[in-house]
């Protein structure tokens, strides 16, 4: 299957460098967050290209109103700009704030479900019946001969999750089906769906920072959440579909997400859309060499701003940094 820009069905943007920030609005921003989204904005800007502002809103318990417009204050106060975004008033309503929009995820829904059917017709996922629970405990008994977390976990990749030992594997779309005469059997409030991996199969790519990545199927991750029983996508299913509708040309984030852009390659894939550049920023610690999180309010940007420091202060500060 041949792979283009953009996902098919939707509009494209226009053709030229394609960079975005997506801050998830479930806290203020940190120190990590201004250095990685500076990172981006510099290569929007001297690439000559389009900066697009989004925001992945789509845990709803979790992502707050005064947190999204706090993320945009605070990016404006780094001197970070963009061309795109749900902010932007130069657009008329219809366009969202752009020829891409809406620009929050919470509003991008049909997409993902339209991305979700694709990927079920074309036979990669599966429905799954397992909770949390009884996966952290599969994953956590003794396996015979196979690691059921991954062996090697570096600094930068702290978004290691259990291996899903197949359990559902078994079953097909067809298994969960929706009650109804108009009711479509690819329906995704039935079950979690998971992507279906080639246990083996190394996902190999070239990080414009970071150098050459290489992770293997089944070994470095499984089969992962696409769609959840609460009829939400995953951070996974969004992410990447927002990336192709956008026509994102290189994604810029934190270091941490390297195994999601193996998982993204592989659902970019199977919809048959070319993948974007990546560039993963170094991960920022506090001085106890801990991960930096918004639980840190010491190194929210909102309590540095109201201490006096200025953003030359929070790029030049000397702190730990996990590679």
């Amino acid at each position: 299957m041949g792979s283009q820009r953009y996902l098919p069905g939707f509009e494209s943007a226009a053709e030229g460098y394609r960079g975005r920030l997506a801050p998830s609005p479930t806290g203020l921003l940190h120190v990590g967050h201004a250095r990685t989204f500076w990172t981006a904005y510099t290569r929007a800007r001297d690439a000559r290209g389009t900066l697009i502002l989004r925001m992945d809103d789509l845990d709803a318990e979790r992502c707050k109103p005064e947190f999204a417009d706090a993320a945009i204050e605070d990016l404006r106060w780094l001197g970070i700009r963009w061309q795109e975004g749900p902010d932007r008033t130069s657009f008329d309503k219809t366009s969202g704030g752009g020829p891409c929009g809406p620009y929050t995820q919470s509003k991008r829904y049909n997409l993902y479900n339209i991305a979700f059917r694709k990927l079920v017709r074309r036979g990669y996922l599966y429905p799954c019946r397992c909770s949390r629970k009884e996966v952290a405990a599969a994953a956590s008994a003794p396996h015979e001969g196979q690691a059921q977390y991954p062996a090697s976990r570096p600094a930068g990749l702290l978004d290691d999750e259990p291996i899903y030992p197949g359990t559902c594997r078994h079953l097909t779309a067809e298994t969960a089906q929706l009650p109804g005469p108009t009711a479509s059997r690819y329906g995704p409030e039935t079950a979690n769906w998971r992507f279906r991996v080639n246990d083996g199969v190394a996902i190999e790519f070239h990080d414009q920072h970071l150098g050459p990545q290489r992770f293997v199927a089944g070994k470095d991750f499984g089969d992962f959440l696409v769609w959840r029983r609460d009829n939400t996508p995953s951070y996974q299913l969004a992410c990447a579909v927002d990336d192709a509708a956008m026509g994102i040309t290189e994604v810029v984030r934190g270091a941490d997400l390297l195994k999601s852009t193996a998982r993204q390659i592989l659902l970019l894939r199977a919809l048959g859309v070319a993948t974007p550049h990546w560039y993963h920023c170094d991960l920022v610690a506090d001085h106890h060499g801990q991960r930096l999180a918004k639980r840190h309010d010491a190194l929210a940007l909102r309590t540095l701003r109201q201490r006096g420091l200025t953003p030359m202060n929070i790029f030049s500060a000397d702190l730990p940094v996990l590679a």
